[in-house]
């Protein structure tokens, strides 16, 4: 877990903001038990955490697909190519909602709006080591020498809502 108790009470904040504007339907399916508090989130959202990344097109039509993410110092971050349509659509519309959502009993959404830098950036030192932490094991050490001439941009999502969902399994 990265977060500072600053930022954990950042991230609280924000989880108790989002669910009081939240409408009735929302609230009635995410009761109080059934929400995480922000250090049960951390601590569930370790290392790669697959999203379904949604952003606008032109016309305004929503594009979800697939981004590997990592939840890092309260807020989702991802990677992609800097010629892919997500990052095309980011730069110019940076609006997105994703949603990590790995099985029934947990899922996790955020909107807000992706800040874009250069893999290479030292905003990135974080991701780039969660990244390496996630596929290095996987790929071996070449997938290094693959990630540092990728040509990829990363993305900060400042989150300006984010909801979560928390179903306690039962045991029978």
């Amino acid at each position: 877990m990265l977060e500072t108790p600053r930022e954990l009470d950042r991230l609280q904040a924000l989880l108790d903001a989002s669910m009081a504007s939240a409408g009735p339907h929302l609230r009635g399916i995410i009761s109080d038990e059934r929400r995480l508090d922000a250090r049960q989130l951390t601590e569930r959202l370790q290392g790669m955490c697959l999203l379904v990344l949604a952003t606008a097109t032109a016309d305004g039509r929503p594009l979800a697909g697939p981004v590997d993410g990592y939840f890092l110092h309260g807020a989702f971050w991802f990677s992609s190519g800097t010629e892919s349509v997500r990052m095309h659509h980011l730069a110019e519309r940076p609006a997105v909602s994703a949603t990590h959502l790995p099985a029934e009993e947990l899922a996790v959404t955020v909107h807000g709006r992706a800040e874009c830098h250069p893999m290479d950036d030292a905003a990135c030192a974080e991701l780039r080591q969660a990244v390496l932490d996630e596929y290095l094991p996987k790929q071996g050490p070449s997938f290094e020498e693959w990630l540092d001439n990728a040509d990829a941009m990363a993305a900060r999502i400042e989150p300006e809502k984010m909801f979560t969902f928390h179903l306690a399994r039962s045991s029978h």
